[in-house]
């Protein structure tokens, strides 16, 4: 209906966003859940282990980043073309997409590789901690270019309205990670089963076992993902035409206008990301763990508000090549009160629950009251952490990411790193939450007044 400029009810436009966004929201839990399993299954090994890949996780968010918006600037333009229901153009895209995408790819997990070593010094952990946290970033590292093509391949099939698909192996992701983190995180043990001692084999590995177990998963889920792309899909199917996959200039110089602006921003949040662990690092051990541990937890508020920004980038995506102005402001509009709507019962639901959260990653009882702590500091901030989110998904939908990608980063580095580091020496782990959430209300705000001003749309 959006493809070919039928009209559609309020109630029409309303189904299709809750049908795009349910699967794109389990997506996302399941992506969480896996650092949620990750995070608990470590948090067992004490709180070192703990630290040690809190530590380095916002730099594994940095690399993480940079391949989302490598893979944004191809499936945006799949998006159009297959808005303007020119298919052979989009498989074009897609042709290059894979082969553009493995040469960023494999270059940035070199120098990945390279930095893994002195990384966990740079970021000011604890001598008994760099060993294990150097070990996990270079496993993760070494994973990237598999989940550059499981980003790819699941941006492509949303760009197309397939949520469901990408959804469900990334469920499967999420379960085949817990499987392999069972062997491969705990020694060979003995456990009760039914009355019965079973014997379970265990590599005994710990912290690289976990970076090991999500590394496997990955690898299989990519090539599922790639399969379902390039064979499975209608309008996709690699095996329609005889297309070179050789990279064009236009091509390039699309998806570095809406990847570029993407990448930079990345850059810069993470590296504030990173410096806001530099401001918890001299807190100590407990508080490295309770924020590694926090972050988790706060993740699975935040990731349905990412699943319904990722339906918006496609509704608005569509609707984009499709000319069809109007129906891009309406679906603009239902995903913003969508997703400010869910994350709200979210945010009300971790305040209540977050004692119980920290409980099951971790039995450390000092880093369970302080993460608990912070938590429920950062529940208030939902709503408009949501506006921020889904918004930018709109703009991403549109191709327009230089002007968000500069609000993000304006936000977190003028007034959240700026009150972090002015609360933490008085307030510890708390005040840099407080800063956290301070910022996200803040930057929610701006979002919003750019989405009413309605110029993006021009």
């Amino acid at each position: 209906m959006v493809q070919d400029g039928l009209p559609m009810t309020l109630g029409q436009q309303l189904k299709l966003t809750v049908q795009l966004s349910i699967p794109a929201i389990i997506s996302q839990l399941s992506s969480i859940l896996m650092q949620f399993i990750d995070a608990s299954m470590v948090g067992s090994l004490g709180a070192e282990a703990s630290a040690s890949i809190g530590l380095v996780s916002t730099t594994t968010w940095l690399f993480a980043g940079l391949s989302v918006a490598c893979a944004t600037g191809f499936y945006v333009q799949v998006s159009h073309l297959l808005g303007s229901k020119d298919t052979a153009n989009a498989r074009s895209v897609l042709r290059q997409s894979i082969v553009m995408t493995m040469i960023f790819s494999i270059a940035v997990s070199a120098i990945g590789c390279a930095i893994s070593g002195p990384l966990p010094g740079w970021l000011g952990g604890d001598e008994a901690i760099r060993h294990d946290a150097s070990m996990y970033f270079f496993i993760f590292i070494l994973s990237l270019p598999a989940m550059q093509l499981n980003m790819l391949a699941s941006g492509m099939l949303r760009s197309s309205g397939n949520m469901l698909t990408p959804s469900l192996l990334n469920v499967l992701m999420c379960l085949l990670d817990v499987v392999f983190n069972f062997f491969l995180i705990f020694p060979s043990r003995s456990i009760s089963f039914a009355g019965m001692e079973i014997f379970v084999p265990g590599a005994g590995l710990g912290v690289t076992g976990a970076a090991i177990g999500t590394a496997m998963a990955t690898v299989i889920v990519a090539a599922l993902l790639l399969y379902s792309l390039c064979v499975k899909s209608p309008e996709l199917n690699l095996r329609q035409d005889r297309g070179s996959f050789r990279p064009t200039m236009k091509c390039f110089r699309n998806a570095v206008g809406i990847a570029f602006p993407m990448g930079c921003e990345r850059v810069i949040m993470c590296g504030a990301q990173i410096m806001s662990t530099v401001i918890v690092a001299p807190l100590g051990t407990i508080a490295i763990a309770a924020n590694s541990f926090a972050i988790t937890a706060e993740s699975l508020c935040y990731m349905p508000g990412h699943g319904v920004s990722n339906a918006a980038t496609t509704l608005v995506g569509q609707s984009i090549g499709a000319r069809r102005r109007d129906l891009t402001w309406r679906f603009a509009h239902i995903s913003v009160l969508m997703g400010i709507a869910v994350m709200t019962v979210m945010g009300i639901v971790m305040y209540a629950a977050a004692p119980g959260m920290m409980g099951i990653m971790t039995p450390d009882a000092a880093v369970q009251e302080l993460g608990a702590k912070v938590l429920r500091i950062e529940a208030f901030a939902e709503p408009m952490y949501a506006a921020s989110i889904v918004v930018y998904g709109v703009f991403v939908g549109v191709g327009d990411t230089l002007v968000p990608s500069i609000m993000n980063l304006c936000s977190i580095w003028a007034v959240r790193l700026t009150l972090a580091a002015w609360l933490a020496p008085e307030y510890g782990l708390e005040g840099v939450w407080i800063a956290m959430c301070i910022e996200l209300c803040f930057r929610g705000i701006i979002f919003l007044i750019r989405l009413y001003r309605k110029k993006w749309l021009k």
